[in-house]
């Protein structure tokens, strides 16, 4: 690996600039499904959406993909992009607005160190909506190292939760 100190404890995945087919659909996915807020568009092939006032979480543009069709299974490519919500009552109110949407999971989990939902957005991009638990009870090892797992999540007591 190497000798180098490591990142940062205070570095972070600022956005995600996302390829799609069409923005206004991909608008309506983020914004109108997920709950973020359009804060710029870029012309009529590109927008920037957010949540809390920041400036952009997520870019999405049709330069080099207006129309296009997802990656085929077997390439390379983003696996998911994982939205963190505050807390665990925020995560069941996004899966209340999924529910209202018609939108299905294609997945649920408890790891153990946080909770979270796994679906695709029109474009067949991975995302996941999650949650962490609070540190002090995350599972560990005995030496310490952490020891996250995958198992079924709740969603009845999720959404009790929101």
């Amino acid at each position: 690996m190497s000798d180098l100190p490591p990142l940062a404890a205070g570095t972070r995945i600022g956005h995600v600039h996302l390829k799609v087919a069409d923005v206004e659909r991909a608008l309506a996915f983020y914004c109108g499904v997920l709950g973020f807020t359009l804060t710029q568009r870029y012309g009529p092939d590109a927008a920037f959406v957010a949540a809390g006032g920041y400036h952009h979480h997520i870019g999405l543009n049709a330069w080099e993909s207006k129309g296009g069709a997802a990656p085929p299974p077997g390439t390379t490519g983003l696996y998911h992009t994982a939205i963190l919500y505050p807390t665990r009552a925020d995560l069941g109110r996004a899966l209340q607005r999924l529910i209202a949407h018609g939108v299905a999971l294609e997945g649920a989990a408890d790891h153990g160190v946080s909770e979270a939902l796994y679906l695709r957005d029109p474009d067949g991009n991975g995302v996941e909506l999650y949650w962490d638990k609070p540190e002090a009870d995350w599972p560990r090892q005995e030496d310490g190292s952490l020891a996250m797992v995958t198992r079924q999540l709740d969603l009845r007591a999720l959404l009790a939760a929101a």
